[in-house]
């Protein structure tokens, strides 16, 4: 019985999230072409553009839902990931500019403004889409690799490896911001024209890039939901509730561990790669400590462990942030906090377990009350 209920509530999940995938891929940008006229219906072009950076977002949540909602170890530097993806990205739209900048070098604007005579050697590989796409796929990816096989075969874990992955942020924030490392320092890099030859400034290239998130976002719900079902998501969930008893069990948990940060670090690249050309710019600040703690806030706010609530917990807090940041600019900060305390302590499930309360309690039938002096069993 309690499989059947697992089995039931993992299909209604991936219906909805099916649902909530057609609205945005089909209405909202149907809605962006009517009129303006029709102000209640009509979606700016900004708007639409900020949607797909909230999607992208999404994204990123969903690799940390699944290293964190499934297996129990909470990283704390997704943001780096998210970076190197952004910023494999945005070196090949920075050499896109060419004979476009305004000082007619077909190197960035930045080196020539820092007297940088030639392109250092680590930027020839992203002369081409190719090499940006794979860059900020196989960057991240191999970096994850590298460090979560120091880190967790030397079994660090718990608090200690959110630290250690802490620490990784702040260090790749200071190193991004250097000017010698050629990636813009703490301007980092901007002012992008074209995409495949496409005009980024277009409403027409901003559109299809929506829609391409949307896609993104589809296939990497479905990977996790497929790794979750699968026989290592099973392990992953007995290395959460208790990594002793798998280790007793004859499995090897720092294999499953390693091979889920590397897929979430390859999830966090895939979103910077479709975040920059919507934005249109990718700076250190991006990439720090606060950038990655916002990202745990975003999967608690959504639920834990539930993969669609990562995806609705980065959509609407980024939302709400786009709203109240108009009115009480300097009070996010604390407003982000405080909605992080208000979850954890009232809240704990998220949005996702509260909408999952009130439809069990809707369902459920009320208990039959029997007359007094009834005799009836």
């Amino acid at each position: 019985m309690p499989e059947q209920a697992v089995a039931r509530q993992d299909s209604r999940e991936t219906l909805s999230f099916y649902v909530v995938g057609a609205l945005f891929l089909i209405v909202v940008p149907l809605l962006n072409v009517l009129p303006a006229e029709d102000s209640w219906l009509h979606i700016s072009d900004f708007r639409l553009n900020q949607f797909g950076k909230f999607l992208a977002f999404a994204i990123l949540a969903l690799g940390l839902d699944l290293i964190w909602g499934y297996c129990g170890v909470l990283s704390l530097g997704q943001g780096v990931f998210f970076g190197f993806g952004a910023y494999c990205m945005g070196m090949y739209l920075s050499l896109q500019i060419g004979k476009e900048s305004v000082y007619g070098s077909e190197l960035p604007d930045f080196m020539v403004w820092t007297q940088v005579k030639e392109l250092p050697l680590f930027w020839y590989p992203f002369k081409n889409f190719i090499g940006g796409f794979l860059g900020a796929m196989l960057v991240p990816m191999l970096f994850a690799t590298i460090f979560g096989f120091l880190a967790f075969r030397s079994r660090i874990k718990g608090v200690y490896f959110a630290i250690i992955t802490q620490a990784l942020a702040f260090a790749a924030w200071l190193v991004f911001n250097r000017n010698e490392t050629r990636l813009g320092g703490t301007n980092g890099l901007t002012d992008f024209k074209q995409l495949l030859g496409f005009r980024l400034s277009d409403p027409s290239t901003q559109r299809g890039l929506y829609i391409l998130t949307v896609l993104a976002l589809a296939a990497s719900y479905m990977l996790c939901r497929w790794i979750v079902a699968s026989r290592a998501g099973n392990v992953l969930i007995a290395i959460r509730d208790s990594e002793s008893r798998v280790t007793f069990s004859g499995y090897t948990p720092w294999k499953y561990k390693l091979f889920v940060f590397v897929v979430a670090a390859g999830l966090a690249g895939l979103a910077g790669m479709l975040y920059v050309p919507q934005v249109g710019i990718i700076t250190p600040a991006q990439i720090g400590v606060l950038p990655s703690l916002e990202v745990v806030i975003w999967v608690a706010v959504g639920g834990r462990g539930t993969l669609i609530g990562a995806i609705l917990g980065a959509v609407a807090v980024n939302y709400g942030r786009s709203v109240l940041t108009n009115y009480f600019p300097e009070a996010w900060p604390f407003i982000l906090g405080g909605l992080f305390v208000v979850v954890v302590t009232m809240f704990p499930d998220g949005l996702v377990g509260m909408i999952r309360k009130l439809s069990d309690r809707k369902k459920t039938p009320s208990p039959l009350i029997k007359a007094e002096g009834s005799t009836a069993a």
